[in-house]
């Protein structure tokens, strides 16, 4: 039955095909070609971007001795778990991950709630200077942080409101070893990728039918009210994926943490001290000075990123559904 099928509609393509003097056959031909380019390509990304993160899985598996064997390619020989055992101890994974965790929450939620405010002003109301403001906040976007670098430190380490601290106690605070820089930095809008998170909101707000707002206007819901009850309910997917970016960007930052919060153990601070935390580690052992290779110290580090790399995967799979709606509904309306 499915061969007459197919004769069937083969006969029929064919028949079309002459009736259309072969332009059928051709548009067949060019999809067809599209959709196999298009697969390849895909294959292609696909593959640059997973290959890396395989090739390091499989070198936290490995002995050390493995990484000398030319045979080894792919799949280790001796399969070990001693190599995350040994980071763990290296860099105190447990302690850093809740450090991280702490201050990765607290200040995406700081970040998306003071940039949300900003995003739905610059998107409903007129104000003075509002395009010069909003300027601003692009320039927050393109100017990278290091060159406030020396800005940044001396504000928050000679800390003062308009010389009230100094007037009172007779000199500045020091804020430095603290969370409160970041946090000041999150609620002002001026934290890591702040503006884009104003940018993207900005453009989710500007998309919402103003329709909306003039209905609740009229059912005598002021701005404020507005702003909670209508507009924030509909938000969630931007500020899901907003809240996400966040997360991510301060999970694996390492400039402001260093900045401000010293010696604070956190992952994104330890992964880059593995090599010496290990040379320290085998001195201990050998009794006398001992530098790890190049390719075993690599070999911890890499154990060390898939360890750090786990708790993102699993925030992704548990929000993942908000962060593609909010892909699919966010435009860039300008």
């Amino acid at each position: 039955m499915n061969r007459m099928n197919m004769k069937d509609k083969w006969k029929e393509i064919i028949i079309r095909n002459r009736k259309s003097g072969g332009y059928l056959l051709k548009k067949i031909i060019s999809r067809k070609i599209y959709q196999i380019l298009r697969a390849v390509l895909l294959f292609g990304l696909c593959f640059l971007i997973l290959q890396p993160l395989f090739n390091k899985i499989s070198l936290s598996f490995m002995q050390e001795k493995d990484l000398y064997d030319p045979t080894i390619i792919v799949l280790p020989r001796n399969f070990t778990l001693g190599n995350y055992k040994l980071v763990n101890s290296l860099i105190s994974f447990w302690k850093a991950l809740f450090n991280s965790i702490g201050i990765s929450t607290l200040s995406s939620i700081l970040q998306v709630i003071s940039c949300t405010i900003v995003g739905y002003g610059f998107a409903r109301f007129k104000f003075p200077f509002k395009n010069v403001w909003f300027a601003c906040v692009l320039l927050v976007i393109i100017i990278p942080p290091q060159t406030i670098m020396s800005s940044l430190y001396l504000n928050f380490r000679f800390f003062d409101v308009f010389g009230l601290f100094k007037l009172v106690t007779g000199s500045t605070i020091n804020l430095q070893n603290s969370i409160i820089p970041y946090m000041l930095l999150c609620l002002t809008c001026m934290g890591l990728k702040s503006g884009l998170y104003i940018f993207l909101i900005r453009q989710y707000f500007r998309g919402v039918p103003k329709e909306l707002e003039e209905a609740a206007y009229v059912d005598g819901c002021g701005n404020f009210s507005t702003f909670l009850r209508i507009m924030l309910p509909d938000a969630r997917p931007i500020l899901t994926s907003c809240f996400l970016f966040a997360f991510v960007w301060q999970w694996t930052d390492s400039f402001y943490s260093k900045m401000f919060l010293g010696k604070t153990a956190l992952l994104a601070n330890k992964l880059p001290a593995i090599t010496s935390l290990l040379a320290e580690y085998l001195t201990v052992i050998n009794g006398v000075g001992s530098k790890p290779s190049i390719a075993y110290g690599q070999m911890m580090i890499s154990t060390g990123m898939i360890m750090a790399i786990i708790p993102l995967l699993i925030i992704y799979i548990v929000a993942q559904r908000g962060f593609v709606e909010s892909l699919s509904q966010t435009g860039l309306k300008m």
